[in-house]
Protein backbone atom coordinates (compact mmCIF):
# COMPACT_ATOMS: atom_id res chain seq x y z
CA UNK A 1 0.00 0.00 0.00
CA UNK A 2 1.32 3.54 -0.95
CA UNK A 3 1.55 5.66 2.02
CA UNK A 4 0.60 9.21 2.48
CA UNK A 5 3.38 11.49 3.28
CA UNK A 6 2.72 13.98 6.60
CA UNK A 7 4.34 16.58 7.96
CA UNK A 8 3.80 17.68 12.12
CA UNK A 9 4.30 21.54 13.02
CA UNK A 10 3.77 22.31 16.82
CA UNK A 11 6.08 24.93 19.14
CA UNK A 12 6.30 22.26 21.56
CA UNK A 13 8.76 19.99 21.43
CA UNK A 14 7.03 17.10 23.63
CA UNK A 15 3.77 17.06 21.73
CA UNK A 16 5.32 16.79 18.82
CA UNK A 17 7.29 13.64 20.18
CA UNK A 18 3.94 12.60 21.69
CA UNK A 19 2.11 13.00 18.57
CA UNK A 20 5.03 11.14 16.26
CA UNK A 21 5.13 8.10 19.39
CA UNK A 22 1.82 7.44 19.86
CA UNK A 23 0.38 7.49 16.47
CA UNK A 24 0.95 4.13 14.44
CA UNK A 25 1.14 5.93 11.18
CA UNK A 26 2.05 3.26 9.19
CA UNK A 27 -0.96 0.90 9.94
CA UNK A 28 -3.06 4.35 9.40
CA UNK A 29 -1.41 4.43 5.87
CA UNK A 30 0.73 7.15 6.34
CA UNK A 31 4.50 8.01 6.79
CA UNK A 32 5.94 11.02 9.08
CA UNK A 33 8.59 12.88 6.79
CA UNK A 34 9.26 15.99 8.71
CA UNK A 35 8.77 17.87 12.05
CA UNK A 36 8.78 21.74 12.48
CA UNK A 37 8.98 23.89 15.69
CA UNK A 38 7.35 27.10 13.58
CA UNK A 39 5.24 27.94 10.80
CA UNK A 40 7.82 29.47 8.69
CA UNK A 41 9.63 26.76 9.02
CA UNK A 42 7.09 24.24 8.41
CA UNK A 43 6.21 26.70 5.21
CA UNK A 44 9.15 26.25 3.80
CA UNK A 45 9.60 22.45 4.64
CA UNK A 46 5.92 21.93 2.69
CA UNK A 47 7.67 23.68 -0.15
CA UNK A 48 10.45 21.06 -0.79
CA UNK A 49 9.05 18.30 0.52
CA UNK A 50 5.46 18.77 -0.71
CA UNK A 51 3.22 16.57 1.81
CA UNK A 52 0.01 14.92 0.96
CA UNK A 53 -0.89 16.04 4.53
CA UNK A 54 -0.18 18.90 7.15
CA UNK A 55 -0.95 18.44 10.72
CA UNK A 56 -0.21 22.04 12.57
CA UNK A 57 -1.16 23.78 15.79
CA UNK A 58 -2.68 27.11 15.24
CA UNK A 59 -0.58 29.39 17.77
CA UNK A 60 3.38 29.24 16.36
CA UNK A 61 5.60 31.70 16.69
CA UNK A 62 6.84 33.74 13.11
CA UNK A 63 3.65 32.40 11.40
CA UNK A 64 0.64 31.06 12.77
CA UNK A 65 -0.97 28.02 12.12
CA UNK A 66 -3.66 29.68 9.44
CA UNK A 67 -1.48 31.91 7.53
CA UNK A 68 0.23 28.33 7.18
CA UNK A 69 -2.73 26.78 5.83
CA UNK A 70 -3.40 29.73 3.99
CA UNK A 71 -0.16 30.00 2.04
CA UNK A 72 -0.11 26.09 1.41
CA UNK A 73 -3.24 26.77 -0.49
CA UNK A 74 -1.73 28.80 -2.64
CA UNK A 75 1.43 26.88 -3.19
CA UNK A 76 0.26 23.15 -2.64
CA UNK A 77 -3.08 23.13 -3.45
CA UNK A 78 -3.46 19.23 -3.31
CA UNK A 79 -2.52 18.89 0.45
CA UNK A 80 -5.17 18.09 3.04
CA UNK A 81 -4.47 19.92 6.49
CA UNK A 82 -5.40 19.26 10.13
CA UNK A 83 -5.09 22.03 12.72
CA UNK A 84 -4.83 21.48 16.52
CA UNK A 85 -5.27 24.34 18.75
CA UNK A 86 -5.99 24.58 22.93
CA UNK A 87 -8.25 27.47 22.21
CA UNK A 88 -11.84 26.59 22.03
CA UNK A 89 -12.63 29.46 20.00
CA UNK A 90 -15.51 29.40 17.48
CA UNK A 91 -13.65 32.24 15.61
CA UNK A 92 -10.76 29.95 14.72
CA UNK A 93 -12.64 27.15 13.62
CA UNK A 94 -14.67 29.02 11.55
CA UNK A 95 -11.25 30.52 10.16
CA UNK A 96 -9.84 26.85 9.37
CA UNK A 97 -12.83 25.72 7.67
CA UNK A 98 -12.50 29.06 5.50
CA UNK A 99 -9.14 28.04 4.62
CA UNK A 100 -9.75 24.78 3.20
CA UNK A 101 -8.71 22.89 6.96
CA UNK A 102 -10.08 19.09 6.68
CA UNK A 103 -10.21 18.79 10.69
CA UNK A 104 -10.08 21.10 13.43
CA UNK A 105 -9.16 19.53 16.48
CA UNK A 106 -9.05 20.40 20.51
CA UNK A 107 -5.64 19.79 22.06
CA UNK A 108 -5.27 18.10 24.54
CA UNK A 109 -4.47 15.74 21.66
CA UNK A 110 -6.23 12.23 22.27
CA UNK A 111 -4.57 9.49 20.02
CA UNK A 112 -7.54 7.84 19.47
CA UNK A 113 -9.42 10.83 18.19
CA UNK A 114 -6.51 11.67 15.51
CA UNK A 115 -6.31 8.16 14.59
CA UNK A 116 -9.80 8.40 13.69
CA UNK A 117 -9.01 11.03 11.74
CA UNK A 118 -6.60 10.26 9.73
CA UNK A 119 -8.36 7.23 8.66
CA UNK A 120 -10.93 9.13 7.32
CA UNK A 121 -8.57 11.21 5.48
CA UNK A 122 -6.55 8.40 4.34
CA UNK A 123 -10.17 7.04 3.18
CA UNK A 124 -10.90 10.74 0.95
CA UNK A 125 -7.33 10.36 -0.30
CA UNK A 126 -7.69 6.88 -1.67
CA UNK A 127 -10.68 8.28 -3.45
CA UNK A 128 -9.15 10.87 -5.06
CA UNK A 129 -6.34 9.12 -5.98
CA UNK A 130 -9.01 5.88 -7.29
CA UNK A 131 -10.42 8.45 -9.24
CA UNK A 132 -7.73 10.15 -11.06
CA UNK A 133 -6.30 6.30 -11.33
CA UNK A 134 -9.47 4.74 -13.31
CA UNK A 135 -7.54 4.13 -16.94
CA UNK A 136 -9.35 0.95 -16.82
CA UNK A 137 -12.54 2.80 -17.37
CA UNK A 138 -11.01 5.57 -19.64
CA UNK A 139 -9.82 3.35 -21.56
CA UNK A 140 -13.36 1.29 -22.19
CA UNK A 141 -15.39 4.67 -22.85
CA UNK A 142 -12.17 5.47 -25.64
CA UNK A 143 -12.74 1.76 -26.91
CA UNK A 144 -16.31 2.42 -27.06
CA UNK A 145 -15.46 5.82 -28.68
CA UNK A 146 -13.41 4.69 -31.31
CA UNK A 147 -15.78 3.58 -34.28
CA UNK A 148 -16.52 7.42 -33.64
CA UNK A 149 -13.02 8.59 -33.70
CA UNK A 150 -12.19 6.71 -36.85
CA UNK A 151 -15.43 7.93 -38.47
CA UNK A 152 -14.31 11.61 -37.87
CA UNK A 153 -10.84 11.16 -38.66
CA UNK A 154 -11.45 9.82 -41.97
CA UNK A 155 -14.24 12.78 -42.22
CA UNK A 156 -11.14 15.72 -41.10
CA UNK A 157 -9.17 14.00 -43.68
CA UNK A 158 -11.08 14.37 -46.93
CA UNK A 159 -11.73 17.88 -45.53
CA UNK A 160 -8.07 18.62 -45.25
CA UNK A 161 -8.45 19.32 -41.34
CA UNK A 162 -5.28 17.32 -40.08
CA UNK A 163 -1.90 18.81 -40.74
CA UNK A 164 0.18 16.80 -42.33
CA UNK A 165 2.83 15.46 -40.30
CA UNK A 166 -0.34 14.61 -37.75
CA UNK A 167 -1.78 12.01 -40.00
CA UNK A 168 -0.15 8.70 -39.15
CA UNK A 169 0.15 9.71 -35.39
CA UNK A 170 -3.52 9.89 -35.55
CA UNK A 171 -3.98 7.30 -37.59
CA UNK A 172 -1.92 4.29 -35.17
CA UNK A 173 -3.51 6.64 -32.02
CA UNK A 174 -7.01 4.68 -32.86
CA UNK A 175 -5.32 1.70 -34.45
CA UNK A 176 -5.09 2.54 -38.11
CA UNK A 177 -3.00 2.45 -40.55
CA UNK A 178 -3.31 5.39 -43.96
CA UNK A 179 -0.31 3.47 -45.80
CA UNK A 180 1.95 5.68 -48.38
CA UNK A 181 0.67 5.34 -51.99
CA UNK A 182 -1.71 7.23 -53.98
CA UNK A 183 -5.52 7.62 -52.87
CA UNK A 184 -8.65 8.37 -54.42
CA UNK A 185 -12.26 10.18 -52.71
CA UNK A 186 -15.37 8.55 -54.20
CA UNK A 187 -18.27 10.98 -53.28
CA UNK A 188 -21.67 8.69 -53.70
CA UNK A 189 -25.12 10.67 -53.53
CA UNK A 190 -28.46 9.29 -52.93
CA UNK A 191 -31.34 10.54 -55.26
CA UNK A 192 -34.15 9.74 -53.28
CA UNK A 193 -37.35 9.34 -55.45
CA UNK A 194 -40.40 11.23 -53.99
CA UNK A 195 -42.43 8.25 -52.78
CA UNK A 196 -39.37 7.99 -50.17
CA UNK A 197 -38.36 9.99 -47.23
CA UNK A 198 -34.74 10.66 -47.16
CA UNK A 199 -33.15 9.71 -43.69
CA UNK A 200 -29.99 8.30 -42.49
CA UNK A 201 -31.33 4.78 -42.53
CA UNK A 202 -30.76 5.05 -46.45
CA UNK A 203 -27.34 6.31 -46.53
CA UNK A 204 -26.48 3.57 -43.77
CA UNK A 205 -28.18 0.82 -46.29
CA UNK A 206 -26.23 2.38 -49.39
CA UNK A 207 -22.76 2.07 -47.23
CA UNK A 208 -23.50 -1.49 -45.77
CA UNK A 209 -24.03 -2.65 -49.42
CA UNK A 210 -21.10 -1.27 -51.02
CA UNK A 211 -18.97 -2.20 -48.28
CA UNK A 212 -20.27 -5.73 -48.67
CA UNK A 213 -20.02 -5.93 -52.13
CA UNK A 214 -16.76 -4.00 -53.34
CA UNK A 215 -14.74 -6.35 -55.15
CA UNK A 216 -12.13 -4.32 -56.81
CA UNK A 217 -8.95 -5.86 -55.85
CA UNK A 218 -7.04 -2.27 -54.54
CA UNK A 219 -4.48 -2.20 -51.54
CA UNK A 220 -7.51 -0.57 -49.04
CA UNK A 221 -10.80 0.88 -49.04
CA UNK A 222 -12.73 2.72 -46.27
CA UNK A 223 -16.33 4.21 -46.34
CA UNK A 224 -18.23 6.14 -44.16
CA UNK A 225 -20.89 8.80 -43.99
CA UNK A 226 -19.83 12.13 -45.07
CA UNK A 227 -21.76 15.29 -45.48
CA UNK A 228 -25.59 13.66 -45.91
CA UNK A 229 -22.98 11.17 -48.68
CA UNK A 230 -21.44 8.08 -48.77
CA UNK A 231 -17.90 8.32 -49.25
CA UNK A 232 -14.83 5.53 -50.18
CA UNK A 233 -11.38 6.16 -49.62
CA UNK A 234 -9.60 3.99 -51.83
CA UNK A 235 -5.74 3.39 -52.19
CA UNK A 236 -5.14 2.42 -55.79
CA UNK A 237 -3.33 4.45 -58.57
CA UNK A 238 -5.85 2.67 -61.46
CA UNK A 239 -8.97 4.91 -61.46
CA UNK A 240 -10.81 3.37 -64.53
CA UNK A 241 -11.06 0.34 -63.32
CA UNK A 242 -12.31 1.76 -60.10
CA UNK A 243 -15.05 3.74 -63.18
CA UNK A 244 -16.01 0.91 -63.63
CA UNK A 245 -16.53 -1.01 -60.14
CA UNK A 246 -18.63 2.18 -59.01
CA UNK A 247 -20.46 1.41 -62.07
CA UNK A 248 -21.20 -1.91 -61.57
CA UNK A 249 -22.17 -0.66 -57.26
CA UNK A 250 -24.73 1.48 -58.83
CA UNK A 251 -26.48 -0.93 -60.95
CA UNK A 252 -26.88 -3.30 -58.65
CA UNK A 253 -27.85 -0.96 -55.49
CA UNK A 254 -30.66 0.28 -57.79
CA UNK A 255 -31.70 -3.53 -58.00
CA UNK A 256 -31.71 -4.84 -54.77
CA UNK A 257 -32.32 -2.06 -52.92
CA UNK A 258 -34.23 0.13 -55.57
CA UNK A 259 -32.53 3.70 -54.85
CA UNK A 260 -30.88 5.23 -57.64
CA UNK A 261 -27.41 6.54 -56.95
CA UNK A 262 -24.42 8.71 -58.86
CA UNK A 263 -20.66 8.43 -57.82
CA UNK A 264 -18.27 11.40 -58.39
CA UNK A 265 -14.45 10.32 -58.34
CA UNK A 266 -11.63 12.52 -57.69
CA UNK A 267 -7.85 11.99 -58.67
CA UNK A 268 -5.12 10.31 -57.17
CA UNK A 269 -3.65 11.68 -54.78
CA UNK A 270 -1.30 11.25 -51.37
CA UNK A 271 -3.20 10.85 -48.07
CA UNK A 272 -2.22 14.60 -47.13
CA UNK A 273 -3.26 15.86 -50.07
CA UNK A 274 -6.96 13.82 -50.41
CA UNK A 275 -8.47 17.52 -49.93
CA UNK A 276 -8.44 17.82 -53.58
CA UNK A 277 -9.45 14.69 -54.03
CA UNK A 278 -12.57 15.04 -52.16
CA UNK A 279 -13.25 18.80 -53.66
CA UNK A 280 -12.78 17.27 -57.22
CA UNK A 281 -15.28 14.39 -56.43
CA UNK A 282 -17.46 16.94 -55.23
CA UNK A 283 -17.54 18.99 -58.53
CA UNK A 284 -17.95 15.89 -60.27
CA UNK A 285 -21.42 15.08 -58.38
CA UNK A 286 -22.35 18.47 -59.21
CA UNK A 287 -21.80 18.37 -62.77
CA UNK A 288 -23.79 14.97 -63.42
CA UNK A 289 -26.72 17.18 -61.77
CA UNK A 290 -26.58 18.86 -65.32
CA UNK A 291 -25.78 16.17 -67.55
CA UNK A 292 -27.49 13.92 -66.00
CA UNK A 293 -27.37 10.42 -68.13
CA UNK A 294 -24.43 8.64 -66.45
CA UNK A 295 -24.26 7.34 -62.81
CA UNK A 296 -20.16 7.81 -62.20
CA UNK A 297 -18.22 10.99 -63.40
CA UNK A 298 -14.66 10.89 -62.84
CA UNK A 299 -13.04 14.32 -62.88
CA UNK A 300 -10.16 14.06 -65.27
CA UNK A 301 -13.04 12.89 -67.87
CA UNK A 302 -15.23 16.10 -67.68
CA UNK A 303 -11.90 18.27 -67.00
CA UNK A 304 -8.69 16.74 -68.47
CA UNK A 305 -6.70 19.96 -68.72
CA UNK A 306 -6.98 20.84 -64.66
CA UNK A 307 -4.00 20.66 -62.73
CA UNK A 308 -4.04 19.92 -59.32
CA UNK A 309 -3.92 22.92 -57.03
CA UNK A 310 -1.15 24.14 -55.28
CA UNK A 311 -1.59 27.14 -52.26
CA UNK A 312 -0.25 28.11 -49.17
CA UNK A 313 -3.22 27.92 -46.99
CA UNK A 314 -3.98 28.72 -43.39
CA UNK A 315 -3.06 25.48 -42.13
CA UNK A 316 0.50 25.79 -43.97
CA UNK A 317 0.67 28.82 -42.10
CA UNK A 318 0.05 27.64 -38.57
CA UNK A 319 2.39 24.35 -39.09
CA UNK A 320 5.52 26.81 -40.51
CA UNK A 321 4.49 29.27 -37.21
CA UNK A 322 5.02 26.35 -34.90
CA UNK A 323 7.88 25.25 -36.38
CA UNK A 324 9.96 28.31 -36.26
CA UNK A 325 8.19 29.64 -33.17
CA UNK A 326 8.37 26.49 -30.70
CA UNK A 327 9.78 23.98 -33.10
CA UNK A 328 13.66 22.96 -33.55
CA UNK A 329 15.84 23.71 -36.32
CA UNK A 330 14.76 20.00 -37.45
CA UNK A 331 11.35 20.96 -37.29
CA UNK A 332 11.68 23.64 -39.91
CA UNK A 333 13.81 21.72 -42.07
CA UNK A 334 10.92 18.79 -41.89
CA UNK A 335 8.17 21.23 -43.30
CA UNK A 336 10.27 23.29 -45.86
CA UNK A 337 10.59 19.49 -47.37
CA UNK A 338 7.21 19.02 -47.09
CA UNK A 339 6.65 21.70 -49.46
CA UNK A 340 9.47 21.20 -51.37
CA UNK A 341 7.80 17.69 -52.02
CA UNK A 342 4.11 18.91 -52.65
CA UNK A 343 5.80 20.89 -55.43
CA UNK A 344 7.50 17.97 -56.80
CA UNK A 345 4.56 16.01 -56.56
CA UNK A 346 2.19 18.29 -58.76
CA UNK A 347 4.84 19.02 -61.68
CA UNK A 348 3.68 22.64 -61.83
CA UNK A 349 4.78 24.71 -64.76
CA UNK A 350 7.27 27.36 -63.47
CA UNK A 351 5.40 30.34 -63.59
CA UNK A 352 2.71 28.28 -60.93
CA UNK A 353 5.43 27.48 -58.37
CA UNK A 354 6.76 31.23 -58.23
CA UNK A 355 3.31 32.07 -57.09
CA UNK A 356 3.42 29.17 -54.52
CA UNK A 357 6.97 30.79 -53.48
CA UNK A 358 5.48 33.98 -53.22
CA UNK A 359 3.11 32.94 -51.16
CA UNK A 360 5.63 31.75 -48.35
CA UNK A 361 7.58 34.69 -48.32
CA UNK A 362 4.65 36.58 -48.01
CA UNK A 363 3.66 34.38 -44.64
CA UNK A 364 7.07 34.36 -43.32
CA UNK A 365 7.27 38.83 -43.65
CA UNK A 366 3.87 38.60 -41.37
CA UNK A 367 5.39 35.91 -39.00
CA UNK A 368 7.99 38.44 -38.68
CA UNK A 369 5.87 42.06 -38.17
CA UNK A 370 3.83 40.19 -36.40
CA UNK A 371 6.36 39.26 -33.69
CA UNK A 372 7.07 42.80 -33.62
CA UNK A 373 10.88 42.60 -35.93
CA UNK A 374 12.02 44.84 -38.06
CA UNK A 375 12.23 42.65 -41.19
CA UNK A 376 14.65 46.03 -42.97
CA UNK A 377 17.21 46.13 -39.92
CA UNK A 378 16.69 42.81 -37.77
CA UNK A 379 15.86 40.27 -40.37
CA UNK A 380 17.23 40.33 -44.02
CA UNK A 381 16.55 42.83 -46.16
CA UNK A 382 16.49 40.04 -49.45
CA UNK A 383 12.77 39.54 -48.70
CA UNK A 384 11.78 42.66 -49.27
CA UNK A 385 13.33 42.73 -52.76
CA UNK A 386 11.82 41.18 -55.85
CA UNK A 387 12.91 37.62 -55.36
CA UNK A 388 12.56 35.45 -58.14
CA UNK A 389 11.89 31.59 -58.56
CA UNK A 390 14.15 31.74 -61.49
CA UNK A 391 17.03 32.82 -59.20
CA UNK A 392 17.44 29.17 -57.89
CA UNK A 393 19.41 26.55 -59.87
CA UNK A 394 16.80 23.72 -58.44
CA UNK A 395 13.91 23.48 -55.92
CA UNK A 396 16.85 22.06 -53.41
CA UNK A 397 18.52 25.38 -53.63
CA UNK A 398 15.24 26.81 -53.11
CA UNK A 399 14.45 24.76 -50.28
CA UNK A 400 18.01 25.44 -48.62
CA UNK A 401 17.68 29.04 -48.94
CA UNK A 402 14.23 28.98 -47.31
CA UNK A 403 14.93 27.22 -44.71
CA UNK A 404 18.33 29.54 -44.21
CA UNK A 405 16.03 32.74 -43.69
CA UNK A 406 13.41 30.33 -41.45
CA UNK A 407 15.81 29.31 -38.94
CA UNK A 408 17.58 32.97 -39.40
CA UNK A 409 13.51 34.07 -38.22
CA UNK A 410 14.03 31.40 -35.82
CA UNK A 411 16.90 32.35 -33.66
CA UNK A 412 15.79 36.05 -33.66
CA UNK A 413 12.45 35.08 -31.89
CA UNK A 414 14.32 32.94 -29.58
CA UNK A 415 16.78 35.34 -28.30
CA UNK A 416 13.83 38.12 -28.15
CA UNK A 417 12.15 35.60 -25.48
CA UNK A 418 15.46 35.52 -23.66
CA UNK A 419 16.11 39.06 -23.44
CA UNK A 420 12.76 39.66 -22.61
CA UNK A 421 13.08 37.29 -19.99
CA UNK A 422 16.41 38.73 -18.56
CA UNK A 423 15.05 42.17 -18.91
CA UNK A 424 11.97 41.30 -16.54
CA UNK A 425 14.88 39.45 -13.73
CA UNK A 426 16.43 42.29 -14.10
CA UNK A 427 13.46 44.37 -13.11
CA UNK A 428 12.66 42.71 -10.49
CA UNK A 429 16.10 42.27 -9.08
CA UNK A 430 15.82 46.21 -8.90
CA UNK A 431 12.75 46.50 -7.43
CA UNK A 432 13.73 43.57 -4.59
CA UNK A 433 17.30 45.79 -4.32
CA UNK A 434 14.78 48.88 -3.53
CA UNK A 435 11.88 47.45 -0.91
CA UNK A 436 13.49 44.17 0.50
CA UNK A 437 13.78 46.38 3.69
CA UNK A 438 10.66 46.38 3.66
CA UNK A 439 8.59 44.14 6.02
CA UNK A 440 5.58 43.40 4.16
CA UNK A 441 7.34 42.96 0.66
CA UNK A 442 6.39 40.03 -1.36
CA UNK A 443 5.64 37.70 -4.83
CA UNK A 444 2.22 39.43 -4.75
CA UNK A 445 3.08 43.28 -4.76
CA UNK A 446 6.54 42.26 -6.96
CA UNK A 447 4.26 40.88 -9.49
CA UNK A 448 1.71 43.89 -9.67
CA UNK A 449 4.86 46.30 -10.05
CA UNK A 450 5.70 43.57 -13.02
CA UNK A 451 2.29 43.03 -14.50
CA UNK A 452 2.78 39.14 -14.19
CA UNK A 453 1.12 36.31 -12.87
CA UNK A 454 2.78 34.81 -9.57
CA UNK A 455 3.27 31.26 -11.05
CA UNK A 456 4.42 32.11 -14.16
CA UNK A 457 7.19 34.67 -12.53
CA UNK A 458 8.48 32.25 -9.67
CA UNK A 459 9.23 29.76 -12.55
CA UNK A 460 10.76 32.28 -14.46
CA UNK A 461 12.95 33.59 -11.30
CA UNK A 462 13.82 30.42 -10.19
CA UNK A 463 15.20 29.47 -13.51
CA UNK A 464 17.34 32.14 -13.94
CA UNK A 465 18.50 32.85 -10.23
CA UNK A 466 18.67 29.21 -8.87
CA UNK A 467 16.91 30.90 -6.02
CA UNK A 468 13.35 31.17 -5.16
CA UNK A 469 11.88 34.90 -3.97
CA UNK A 470 12.13 34.10 -0.46
CA UNK A 471 15.45 32.75 -0.34
CA UNK A 472 16.74 35.22 -2.64
CA UNK A 473 15.38 38.16 -0.01
CA UNK A 474 16.46 36.53 2.83
CA UNK A 475 20.03 36.41 1.33
CA UNK A 476 19.92 39.72 0.80
CA UNK A 477 18.96 40.85 3.82
CA UNK A 478 21.50 38.51 5.54
CA UNK A 479 23.97 40.16 3.79
CA UNK A 480 23.10 44.00 4.98
CA UNK A 481 22.66 42.54 8.28
CA UNK A 482 25.95 40.78 8.63
CA UNK A 483 27.90 44.31 7.40
CA UNK A 484 25.59 45.76 9.86
CA UNK A 485 26.43 43.62 12.83
CA UNK A 486 30.23 43.74 11.94
CA UNK A 487 30.43 47.98 11.14
CA UNK A 488 28.32 49.37 13.37
CA UNK A 489 26.88 49.18 17.54
CA UNK A 490 23.66 49.08 16.85
CA UNK A 491 21.38 46.92 19.37
CA UNK A 492 19.90 43.73 17.63
CA UNK A 493 16.26 44.41 17.40
CA UNK A 494 17.26 47.52 15.92
CA UNK A 495 18.83 45.39 12.83
CA UNK A 496 16.12 43.47 12.42
CA UNK A 497 13.67 46.50 12.02
CA UNK A 498 15.91 48.06 9.74
CA UNK A 499 15.83 45.28 7.09
CA UNK A 500 12.60 44.32 6.99
CA UNK A 501 12.12 41.92 10.42
CA UNK A 502 9.55 43.14 12.36
CA UNK A 503 9.95 40.04 15.07
CA UNK A 504 13.40 40.47 16.25
CA UNK A 505 13.35 36.90 17.52
CA UNK A 506 12.12 35.20 14.13
CA UNK A 507 15.64 37.91 13.01
CA UNK A 508 17.57 35.60 14.86
CA UNK A 509 16.53 32.41 14.08
CA UNK A 510 16.66 33.58 10.50
CA UNK A 511 20.23 34.63 11.22
CA UNK A 512 21.41 31.60 12.87
CA UNK A 513 19.81 29.26 10.35
CA UNK A 514 21.35 31.35 7.76
CA UNK A 515 25.13 31.74 9.27
CA UNK A 516 25.21 28.76 12.01
CA UNK A 517 25.66 31.51 14.28
CA UNK A 518 23.27 33.42 16.36
CA UNK A 519 24.09 37.88 15.90
CA UNK A 520 25.80 38.41 19.31
CA UNK A 521 28.25 35.41 18.46
CA UNK A 522 28.45 36.63 14.93
CA UNK A 523 29.47 40.00 15.68
CA UNK A 524 31.62 39.12 18.72
CA UNK A 525 33.34 36.27 15.91
CA UNK A 526 33.90 38.97 13.23
CA UNK A 527 35.34 41.41 15.91
CA UNK A 528 37.82 39.32 17.55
Amino acid sequence: MELYSVILADDEEQIRAGISRKINWEQLGFKLIGEAENGAEALELCEQLRPDVLLTDIKMPFMDGLELCRNLNKSLPTAKMIVFSGFDDFEYARQAVSSGVFEYIMKPINASELSDVLTRLREKLDNERLEKRDMETLRHQYEESLPVLRELFYTRLLDGHIPNEQINERALRFDMEISKGKWTAVLIRVNVQKSLSYDELILLSVRSFIEQHFQLDVSSVRTLLYNDMVALLVQTEHIYPLIQEMQRLCYLVSCYLGINICAGIGRVYTAENLKFSTKEAKNALDTQLLIGDTDVIYIGDIEPKQTSRLSFDEQDMQSLENAIKFGSQDDVHSFIDTLMNRVRETRFTLAQCHLFFLEIITALVRLARSCGEDIEEDFCTSFTNLISISDFNSLDDLSSWLCSHCINLQQLLGQKRFDSASKTISKAKDYISCHFTESDINVDSLCDYLHLSSTYFSTLFKRETGKSFIAYVTELRMEMAANMLTQTDEKTYLIAEKIGYTDPNYFSYVFKKHFGLTPSKYRTGKRG
